[in-house]
């Protein structure tokens, strides 16, 4: 054997970018890249959709209503609020940091609005959008905080998780809640108002638009990708992806119809989702995010601002934490202490990394607030079916959550091991 052969043959293998590898045509293409994944760590949202479906069944199993409409309503309606500030957080995760007063900042949301729409007669939409402003500002003024005087985020949420609850208790007054109106904002996210004034099309119209953009954006994707000379979905693959969603959205549909329709606040939360979609998975803002969680030293030498990023990063959580506090005040139409409950922190933070998103940054997606979501409300549903008391519902979410964070912490130490992290 040559010098040359035997230096060839004991040069290592370089490993190899997964989204270059071709996959191979056929149910066997999709067995081998699906063991692929696992074997690399890449669970995607896989563990929280088995949980899901595991759920259901024990719920299911033990009381036959479990799937009844009004659960399916029930659900639908009661996540939103605690989803956006959860949908929010994802973007802080997403740098691998934390926010700890988006609970707070939800609940001065709701008493700053019902202070200047209610006690000063202010208009309700333009209060709604100068409390959005507030919660942005907010957010930015504790990210600038964190990103230019180098204030740990965990103690600068953490004192604003105080410090903006009690500016909330000091707006609220000796009283401590103040009614809302069934008008505006409030109407529109309240439990007696739903997509086209709850008529039976409006959720099939729903539906066939989720299945009509995911089917349009994924043939434009593979038309861009095949010309420009990289791997790419093929079309089965497209047809199949579709196929399921449609399945679970006329599905939902077919549910939510059997009570009163679609819920607006629920419209509202999938059309944020997908935009917040959008934004981090195809424009340069979402992938310095990605990049900044990633690898900050290496996003500075790239250019990167990452203090500018930090800072528009916690305005977006304090904005999502401003609406999400509107939508939790308007299930009860009042904004009251109830508001700034810390259990909504916890619910939010726990739906985030459940859904999917990494605690150590750079990895997730913005639907992991709606899987997150998903999982919660369908546990406490169950388990207010069963009539459990409140310390066995936060013993299984804590169990719950845990476990998320385990699958999460085995699933980098598997890339890494793999040289993928």
């Amino acid at each position: 054997m040559s010098n040359d052969t035997k230096t060839q043959a004991s040069a290592p293998t370089s490993a190899v970018d997964p989204r270059l590898l071709q996959r191979e045509s056929g149910l066997q293409g999709y067995l081998n890249e699906f063991k692929r994944k696992i074997r690399g760590g890449d669970l995607g949202s896989l563990p929280v959709v088995v949980g899901l479906l595991v759920i259901w069944a024990v719920f299911s199993f033990n009381d036959s209503k479990y799937f009844a409409a009004t659960t399916g309503t029930f659900v639908a309606y009661y996540m939103v609020g605690v989803g956006l500030l959860s949908l929010g957080l994802v973007f802080v995760l997403l740098l691998g940091e934390i926010d700890l007063s988006v609970g707070a900042v939800s609940g001065l949301a709701a008493a700053f609005f019902a202070v200047l729409s209610v006690n000063h007669g202010m208009n309700p939409w333009l209060a709604v959008v100068l409390t959005l402003v507030g919660g942005a500002l907010i957010g930015a003024l504790q990210g600038w905080i964190f990103a230019k005087i180098g204030v740990p985020a965990f103690v600068v949420t953490l004192a604003g998780f105080l410090g903006w609850q009690g500016v909330m208790l000091w707006l609220l007054g000796s009283t401590g809640t103040i009614n809302l109106p069934d008008s505006g904002l409030n109407h529109f996210l309240s439990g007696n108002s739903f997509f086209l004034g709850g008529d039976i099309s409006g959720g099939y119209i729903l539906a066939l638009l989720a299945v009509a953009s995911m089917a349009v954006s994924s043939l434009l994707e593979q038309r861009r990708r095949r010309s420009a000379g990289v791997p790419f979905r093929p079309t089965s693959e497209i047809v199949l992806r579709s196929a399921l969603l449609a399945v679970g959205a006329f599905g939902a549909a077919f549910v939510l119809n059997q009570d009163r329709g679609v819920p607006n606040d629920l419209v509202l939360f999938l059309a944020l989702l997908i935009i917040a979609d959008f934004v981090l998975r195809r424009t340069s803002y979402g992938r310095k995010i990605f990049a900044v969680g990633g690898n900050i030293e290496a996003s500075r030498r790239a250019g990167i601002s990452v203090s500018a990023i930090r800072i528009s990063v916690y305005a977006i959580s304090g904005a999502f934490a401003a609406l999400g506090g509107l939508a939790i005040a308007s299930t009860t139409s009042a904004a009251g202490q109830a508001g700034a409950d810390p259990n909504n922190l916890m619910m939010a933070i726990a739906a985030a990394v459940i859904g999917g998103t990494s605690l150590f940054g750079g990895r997730g997606r913005v639907w992991s607030a709606l899987l997150g979501m998903l999982v919660i409300s369908s546990i406490q549903a169950g388990l207010y079916m069963l009539g459990l008391n409140l310390d066995i519902q936060y013993m299984i979410m804590g169990v719950v959550l845990l476990a998320a964070v385990v699958v999460d912490s085995l699933s980098r130490r598997t890339q890494k091991s793999s040289g993928r992290a």
